[in-house]
């Protein structure tokens, strides 16, 4: 690693004026992708801010049909909350299968958010679930939040708070993982709101996003036989040394029918 400042603040105001101050500086929650990066030397920021120590920033909550999530509660605590047990079963199953336990218990939902890693579970969450990303200025819908690989919304100095989950009917999700990293080669949330159905991908292409057909044909009929001749092209997936973008685009469909099992 490069030599750098390192800041904990005890506030989200504060951690706010280090970030506008500090040139280059980058802020860090779980360090589960920003570490790595730096001690490869394809990141030196000049400072770290530590989201750890703002107390504000985790915790779940659960108020009617909205199932909040503070940006700084990791994977584990998600995976073994009642509320989120109760409300989304889906995303506590979800939580539990990031990583590996070390992972599970430093990692955090508004680190994974924010980073939009292509092979992350939480994006397919997020869109499935039909979350809205709350920030220190604004509140994002999860249809105007993933852009590109690595590319949210985000603005320069914004800082996820917390992310909003829209309690569903039923809800479902499965993935391929790959059984070195237990990143996703391709994950699937499957999400029903009344007549309403959201069929959201992560780890087949560049970003999540979601599958309209699947949509469609699940909203008519709610059961795995509905996805059965529905196929996804592979044009702009992602292919490398794991699976081609031709096998990806054969396993959204696969884990699109064992979630729709699931749920």
């Amino acid at each position: 690693m490069y030599n750098f400042d390192y800041h904990k603040p005890a506030s989200l105001d504060e951690a706010l004026a280090l970030l506008k101050d500090s040139d280059d500086a980058m802020v860090i929650s779980g360090g589960m992708t920003l570490l790595p990066t730096m001690k490869q030397r394809l990141a030196s920021p000049s400072a770290l801010i530590d989201l750890s120590g703002i107390s504000n920033l985790s915790g779940i909550t659960l108020s009617g049909n909205t199932l909040t999530i503070g940006a700084m509660t990791c994977h584990a605590d998600v995976a073994t909350s009642a509320d989120v047990q109760k409300a989304i079963p889906a995303l506590s199953h979800l939580a539990g299968h990031i990583g590996d336990p070390q992972v599970r218990n430093r990692g955090t939902i508004g680190g994974s958010v924010a980073n939009a890693d292509p092979a992350a579970d939480y994006p397919a969450a997020v869109l499935g679930l039909n979350a809205t990303i709350e920030t220190n200025t604004r509140k994002i819908a999860a249809d105007d939040f993933f852009v590109d690989l690595f590319e949210t919304a985000l603005d320069e100095g914004e800082i996820v708070t917390a992310v909003h989950f829209a309690v569903p009917d039923q809800a479902g999700y499965a993935k391929f993982e790959n059984p070195a990293s237990g990143y996703a080669m391709v994950g699937v949330m499957v999400a029903k709101y009344g007549s309403d159905v959201r069929v959201a991908v992560t780890g087949a292409g560049p970003s999540a996003f979601r599958a309209a057909d699947m949509e469609a044909a699940l909203a008519k009929n709610f059961s795995p036989d509905a996805l059965g001749g529905i196929s996804v092209s592979a044009d702009g997936l992602n292919s490398d040394m794991h699976a081609s973008a031709a096998y990806r685009a054969h396993l959204v469909t696969v884990m699109a029918q064992r979630a729709v099992a699931a749920a």
